[in-house]
């Protein structure tokens, strides 16, 4: 029975794929379900009972328990690292034929809930991501499923995650298209469409209108306010890239703490302090945007040591200001502590915060007249399109939880000019920063997605007959005689490689038997030009193959011989991936 299930499924036909998408969708919605109740049921549990009117020692308390017990979690059950949840799923695609690790169902859903219901200061979406992207791969993998299926179910499982979570399911589709680069084809749009909407379907049933954030837009807007959301383009973008590279330099000083547990003390008593301060920092933040969206921004500074209901508007600005300032060392030393959870809401609770301090500024400065409501909504999409680098998504993302495209225009300009202004400085997501700089990034460049997916390692081959620089063109003509190789490369003792002898050099000297004693292995090496490093990528090996113009460069690894790559090797292995990728 199971043969004949599996058989079904691996037809190749598109029912099949249609049939999958649908159960992604209902489990992604499902445990979009699971995770945000966890999470919010674990806050209000631990808050209840806070005096809004004056600060809470708890703040100070509760991130450190929260990153401790993931710490454990993480390092004693898991015994795997959980944390950049999408980099992860971006990796898998790209060099491990999409292949997730069981444990990733459930693990980030765990951790994530001890890190940010104790208050990290971290988002909820990555790690959902991850948990949907793992089903669907293993799914893919019970039933055998080629590569190009199972990273179709991937995809799916991370748009039913996002659309279930938002009760958006066209930011989910976008979400897989710009970000997991997943191709935009009728043979995955439909695979993809089905998981969102099953996926929103589940949440709405089971919550209704309670998902992670919404907001039912009812200010009007006008036309005469669109050179303002220029200025709101440029002003996210710019904050976007302090997000990026303020994250990225943060976590790595943290990683450079060789202790796990030094890590999360210096971590914790960073956040508690930040928390304390800054109440609004504690958790996803998506509370704070609310009370910004209902007309009530002097309530997210509640339970912080200076708890302020001055009129002052500048000192209120300042206040302002230092939480945009500190949201960010709060995401990273979440995350360089040990905390589990993802930059999909701090941007967006960065956005939204930005959005409204330019807005205020605006206003009191009285350069002009603008909607808080509105800067503090598309300002969302301005960070998220900046950090993300997924304009579409942000732009669709913001739309749905607003219940409809009224501000569709000011969020296509915004989310452009800070994508623009992002891409400017920050080439590539903070996802996909590190996997490009190695050259594992797949994208939608379809040459470039299958040389990455290429192992360097698996296209070595070791049937070359190397020989010794002091053996004489007799013993190499016997060499010659057992080979299937016209290439020989000539090794020290110790697998230093010396040079390269080729049959060119060797046929006008091998049949001169008068020169066998007295003719040696260096006097007819030569070093080649090129030359591959084990480090190389594939990439980089194509290139240096047509670069030579040989057949055949020798891979070396610390100067040290390990083999040679073939020019026939790497297209016939290029052409079976791009066959792999190719779609029905």
């Amino acid at each position: 029975m199971r043969e004949k299930v599996i058989s079904y499924f691996r037809s190749g036909k598109r029912s099949p794929v249609f049939i999958l998408a649908f159960a992604m969708g209902l489990m992604a919605g499902l445990a979009a379900v699971i995770l945000k109740n966890a999470v919010h049921y674990t806050q209000v549990f631990l808050t209840r009972g806070f005096n809004t009117g004056e600060a809470n020692w708890l703040y100070m308390l509760y991130p450190m328990v929260g990153l401790l017990l993931t710490v454990l979690y993480v390092k004693y059950l898991v015994k795997d690292s959980i944390s950049h949840g999408i980099s992860k799923i971006l990796f898998a695609i790209s060099k491990k034929n999409s292949l997730l690790k069981s444990h990733n169902m459930h693990s980030s859903m765990v951790a994530s809930t001890l890190t940010i219901g104790f208050g990290g200061s971290v988002g909820l979406e990555a790690p959902i991501v991850l948990t949907g992207s793992a089903i669907g791969s293993q799914i893919g993998q019970y039933f055998h499923l080629p590569y190009k299926t199972i990273t179709l179910l991937v995809a799916c499982g991370a748009t039913g995650a996002v659309a279930g979570i938002f009760k958006a399911p066209i930011a989910g589709v976008a979400f897989a298209l710009e970000v997991l680069m997943i191709d935009l084809t009728m043979a995955s749009l439909l695979p993809l469409m089905i998981a969102a909407v099953t996926a929103t379907s589940v949440t709405w049933l089971l919550m209704g209108d309670e998902v992670l954030f919404t907001y039912n837009l009812t200010d009007v807007f006008t036309v005469t306010e669109l050179p303002s959301f220029l200025i709101l383009g440029l002003f996210t973008g710019l904050i976007s890239i302090y997000f990026s590279v303020g994250l990225r330099k943060i976590e790595g000083w943290m990683q450079k703490i060789g202790s796990v547990w030094m890590r999360w003390l210096i971590g914790g008593l960073a956040l508690s302090m930040l928390l304390v301060l800054f109440p609004p920092l504690f958790g996803e933040g998506y509370d704070t945007l609310r009370q910004l969206l209902m007309g009530n921004p002097s309530e997210i500074l509640a339970n912080s040591w200076w708890f302020i209901k001055s009129e002052t508007p500048w000192i209120f600005l300042f206040a302002i200001s230092l939480i945009i300032l500190f949201k960010v060392v709060a995401t990273a030393v979440t995350t360089g502590a040990g905390g589990v959870g993802g930059v999909f809401a701090p941007s967006l609770f960065l956005g939204g915060i930005s959005g409204f301090f330019l807005a205020r500024l605006l206003n009191t400065l009285g350069w002009m007249e603008v909607s808080e409501v509105h800067f503090t909504l598309v300002g969302m999409a301005g960070v998220m399109a900046g950090v993300m680098h997924s304009p579409l998504t942000a732009m669709f993302l913001i739309a749905e939880i607003t219940g409809g495209y009224t501000l569709i225009i000011p969020l296509m300009i915004t989310a452009t000019i800070a994508y623009i202004t992002a891409h400017l400085v920050e080439p590539h997501s903070v996802y996909t920063r590190r996997l490009a700089q190695l050259g594992e990034l797949i994208t939608h460049n379809k040459d470039k997605a299958a040389m990455t997916r290429m192992n360097m390692k698996s296209l070595i081959e070791n049937d070359f007959i190397p020989v010794k620089e002091n053996q004489t063109l007799g013993e190499l003509v016997q060499v010659v005689a057992l080979s299937n190789r016209n290439v020989f490369p000539v090794l020290a003792d110790d697998h230093t490689f010396l040079g390269l002898i080729i049959m060119e050099r060797l046929r006008p000297v091998m049949f001169k038997t008068e020169l066998y004693q007295n003719t040696y292995c260096r006097d007819l090496m030569y070093m080649p030009e090129y030359l591959v490093d084990a480090d190389d990528t594939v990439e980089e090996a194509v290139r240096k193959i047509q670069a030579s113009g040989k057949f055949n460069l020798v891979v070396l690894d610390e100067g040290k011989y390990i083999g040679c790559v073939s020019r026939a090797r790497v297209f016939s292995k290029y052409r079976e991936m791009m066959k792999e990728m190719a779609e029905d």
